[in-house]
């Protein structure tokens, strides 16, 4: 009795580890698939040096809701309203990115990896072009088929650091992950509408954010006027540098922590890092040493990526990241 139950313990682990996410997960059935998705990120890069930024954004909104399975990047039905239709998502960049990387792989192995991992990867490979890391990504992610509108609840600029924590909690992320994760804001633009709160009617008072610094202010008032169009045509919304410290689109270093050191941070979430206990010490020790925050970072972008993955014979292997294969999304209201 003992062996046998040795041996189904050593089965369970066995298909435990099966059903997990593994480095080189496609090294047999798609050995060259990493090195077709840093290409292109590459070639696609040497054009938009912002597109790490966008790739970022892109995997951050994709995992945030129902996990990292690329439901973001459906698109809507008939009789479905998709994530991607969300106002929070209308922003969304590297989409064509996903697309061009998608049908590289589909020429070298049809139905083998999926777009799911495709984000994950790309990102990290932007990540690393743009001065970050090149973390190790353990692959194997299953594709989603359920991505509706309403499902997209994301943190907002304009979270406090306790809330933005509840959030971040809920998908099993902590405050050292949260203060981490935004480094990402070294990096790409912000457009004005984000802005505006704080330039004008900071939490109602019909006033600007007193903690901003004053020349940040000044400069964002000429960039940001207060009769901005935002959200309903993000075309005509102005973007403005995120990190206003470095005011580069493209450098992966970590200064936005010096720009929320300084009240210069664009976002209400990010320079509340300065005023908590463990988010001040972090900002602080990621301003000053740059290598650390980017090994910190690597961490927390492999622990998000690992939210919620459909693996095994979950979900599926899409053969077009913007429809399931079946080519009907599934409503997760009319789930059972």
């Amino acid at each position: 009795m003992a062996a046998l139950r040795l041996a189904l313990l050593l089965l369970a682990h066995a298909a435990t580890i099966s059903f997990s996410l593994e480095l080189q997960f496609y090294k047999n059935s798609c050995p060259r698939a990493e090195l077709i998705v840093k290409k292109t990120v590459n070639e696609y890069f040497q054009r938009d040096r912002s597109i790490s930024a966008g790739l970022l954004r892109l995997h951050f909104h994709d995992c945030f809701v129902r996990g990292c399975d690329a439901s973001v990047l459906l698109d809507s039905t008939d009789d479905n309203i998709a994530e991607k239709e969300a106002p929070p998502n209308l922003s969304l960049r590297g989409l064509d990115l996903i697309d061009e990387i998608k049908a590289e792989l589909e020429k070298e192995c049809s139905g083998v990896v999926s777009c799911a991992d495709i984000i994950a990867l790309a990102t990290r490979d932007g990540v690393a072009l743009a001065g970050g890391e090149e973390y190790a990504v353990p692959t194997g992610r299953r594709d989603g088929n359920v991505s509706t509108m309403s499902d997209v609840h994301l943190p907002t600029p304009s979270f406090s650091v306790q809330a933005a924590q509840a959030a971040f909690k809920s998908i099993n992320l902590d405050l050292t992950d949260l203060t981490t994760l935004l480094g990402a804001h070294s990096i790409g633009f912000c457009h004005c509408g984000f802005l505006l709160g704080r330039l004008y009617n900071f939490r109602g008072t019909g006033l600007s954010d007193p903690r901003m610094d004053s020349g940040l202010l000044k400069s964002l008032k000429v960039s940001c006027p207060p009769e901005v169009i935002t959200m309903q045509n993000i075309t005509r919304d102005p973007k403005v540098f995120m990190n206003q410290e470095s005011m580069s689109s493209s450098t992966f270093d970590g200064s936005i922590y010096r720009s929320v050191l300084k009240r210069k941070a664009l976002l209400q979430l990010d320079q509340e890092l300065a005023y908590t206990d463990l988010t001040s010490r972090l900002a602080n020790q990621y301003a000053k040493d740059p290598k650390f925050f980017i090994k910190q970072f690597s961490k927390s972008m492999i622990k998000l990526g690992n939210v919620g993955v459909l693996t095994g014979k979950d979900g599926e292997v899409r053969l077009n990241c913007r429809r399931v294969n079946n080519a009907t999304i599934i409503d997760s209201k009319k789930l059972p």
